[in-house]
C-alpha cells in the first residue's frame, strides 16, 4: 500500500520532525509512506475574510495538483466521520481488499481546506470535534495509520 500524507506547510520545531520521523520509519514496515509538504500561502495580518477565502482556494489548488486519479483521498476535517481505531484499521483493510493501493490523507492549512478538495475527498474524516494544530495533527494521523497496521496484523501495540 502506498500511503501519501498531504500537508500544507513545513514542520518547524525538532520535536514535530522527530514524531514524523519515528513514525515514518515505523509505517516502512507496512507500506510505502510519503509526506508532501506544500507551501504554506502568504496571508497578512489582519487579513479580510476575502483575503483568507483566497488563501483556502490557493492551497486547495496545490493540494488538488498532487493528486493523481487512482489515488482514494481521505481528508482530515472536523465536519467528518469520526472513527475508533479499529474501525480505521478495518477501513484501511478494506479499501487494500478492493485493490486501493494509493491512499492520499489531506491535512489542511491553518484556514482549514478548500471546498474543492471536501468535494474531492472519497471520505471525510474526524479525529475530533475539536481542532488541532496541523503540525500536532501530522503525528496523530501516523499514528493512527502505524496503530491500524499493527491492530490488522494482531501485533502488540494496539490496547
Amino acid at each position: 500500500m502506498n500511503i501519501t500524507v498531504i500537508c500544507i506547510g513545513k514542520l518547524k520545531e525538532k520535536y514535530w520532525t522527530e514524531a514524523v520521523g519515528e513514525y515514518s520509519k515505523r509505517l516502512s514496515r507496512f507500506c510505502t509512506l510519503k509526506i508532501e509538504e506544500l507551501k504554506e500561502a502568504r496571508l497578512a495580518d489582519n487579513a479580510s475574510q476575502a483575503e483568507e477565502r483566497a488563501v483556502i482556494e490557493e492551497e486547495g489548488r496545490s493540494i488538488l495538483r498532487s493528486i493523481t486519479k487512482d489515488t482514494y483521498v481521505i481528508s482530515l476535517e472536523i465536519k467528518g466521520k469520526q472513527m475508533s481505531s479499529e474501525q480505521l484499521a478495518a477501513k484501511l483493510d478494506s479499501l487494500a481488499l478492493e485493490g486501493k493501493s494509493n491512499i492520499a490523507f489531506v491535512i489542511g492549512g491553518s484556514l482549514g481546506l478548500s471546498p474543492a478538495v471536501s468535494e474531492r475527498a472519497d471520505m471525510k474524516l474526524s479525529f475530533s470535534a475539536m481542532t488541532f494544530p496541523h503540525q500536532m495533527m501530522r503525528v496523530i494521523l501516523l499514528e493512527q495509520i502505524y496503530r491500524a497496521f499493527k491492530i490488522n496484523r494482531n501485533e502488540t501495540y494496539h490496547k
